[in-house]
């Protein structure tokens, strides 16, 4: 499959001719979601989630379909039935192609006077795992991790951890939007050092073969 980074959160896994987007946020390019056979949204958070953008892009494309978790599908669901689908922990289905497993149940820590929301994340394709806003290690092994590199719930140590962990062959940087270009090279070589696995970033807009 070809993978596409966008920027932020936002990934593009395209195969057989057909576009599974995951996470098109405020934060990715206004047209991330565009074209898309597929989306697929980890959690409610405005990085993660544009409400705006989604419906444009089902409003583009009438057969695009959307799976999610409530607190998203309930934003959605009224004005487009029948094309967007609540999943949850356990849940399988196939979107654009793709076979796709659901894991987690919660959004990372932020602080603990903050109350959890609920986050999901998606293997895709039997060895793409993005995980969305946790630390979430699927129950099966991952090819290739999306690692939510930098956030305001995490620091290094736990990225790292985090990578051993899951034992990915390899992880790409996703989550970065916040990440400077003058921390960059420290995240790459303690990540690369210390995580075990191969580690990659992709400029916006770059993409690779997997």
């Amino acid at each position: 499959m070809k993978f596409t980074k966008k920027s932020h959160s936002c990934i593009v896994l395209e195969k057989d001719g057909r576009r599974l987007v995951v996470d098109p946020g405020m934060f990715s390019e206004e047209d991330a979601a565009a074209g898309a056979d597929a989306i697929l949204v980890t959690h409610e958070h405005p990085d993660h989630f544009d409400e705006a953008r989604l419906r444009a892009a089902l409003e583009a494309r009438p057969d695009a379909e959307v799976w999610t978790l409530k607190s998203v599908a309930d934003q959605l669901a009224a004005a487009f039935p029948g094309r967007v689908h609540t999943v949850g922990h356990g849940d399988t289905f196939t979107a654009a192609g793709f076979d796709v497993q659901v894991h987690g149940e919660l959004h990372a820590v932020i602080h603990p006077d903050i109350p959890r929301i609920t986050n999901v994340g998606y293997l895709i394709g039997g060895g793409v795992f993005h995980p969305g806003d946790a630390l979430t290690v699927p129950d099966q092994p991952v090819d290739t991790l999306m690692l939510p590199v930098m956030a305001p719930w995490s620091k290094i140590s736990e990225v790292i951890d985090y990578v051993r962990e899951v034992k990915p062959r390899r992880a790409y940087d996703v989550h970065d939007a916040l990440l400077t270009d003058l921390a960059r090279p420290i995240y790459d070589r303690q990540i690369g050092a210390l995580g075990g696995a191969e580690h990659l970033r992709l400029s916006p807009g770059a993409s690779a073969d997997l």
